[in-house]
């Protein structure tokens, strides 16, 4: 029963890393948005050339940067990582980013479905590169830290 108790403490943790991680991938994505959204009021119609897109090397550094800040950020209000023993906050390194960036990426489908625009956070690998640098800022300071 002991042990029982135990897998359940370690998949409750586990699933507050991967909920406090996508919570904010969420905000990060809703902030992204509104600089666009933003950027496009201001753009008059037929004053400005439109830009050409970002390099997706600049993106993915962007977004990387970005889930570093983010990471940062989360150890204000939750500055211990939810899993304990090293072995766990290793799986999780690896493991959040893949279920972070697939569901943005489902969420990315369904709002291009509902005819939404996209940015590049919904989209698989945008959301592992974003999550991951978040991870590794999150992982980091659980180890060397607090």
């Amino acid at each position: 029963m002991e042990v029982l108790f135990e897998l359940l403490v370690y998949a409750a943790e586990f699933v507050a890393e991967i909920a406090l991680q996508l919570g904010f991938e969420w905000l990060a994505g809703r902030g992204v948005r509104g600089v666009g959204q933003l950027r496009d009021a201001r753009r008059a119609p037929s004053s400005d050339p439109p830009r050409p897109d970002v390099s997706p090397a600049l993106a993915v550094l962007g977004y990387a940067t970005l889930g570093a800040v983010v990471g940062a950020v989360s150890l204000w209000p939750f500055p211990h990582s939810f899993l304990g023993p090293y072995p766990a906050r290793l799986a999780n390194l690896i493991v959040t980013p893949v279920i972070a960036g697939a569901l943005m990426s489902f969420i990315g489908g369904r709002r291009q479905l509902k005819g939404e625009p996209l940015i590049r956070l919904d989209r698989f690998a945008y959301g592992v590169v974003f999550a991951f640098a978040m991870s590794v800022v999150r992982f980091l300071w659980a180890r060397h830290g607090s």
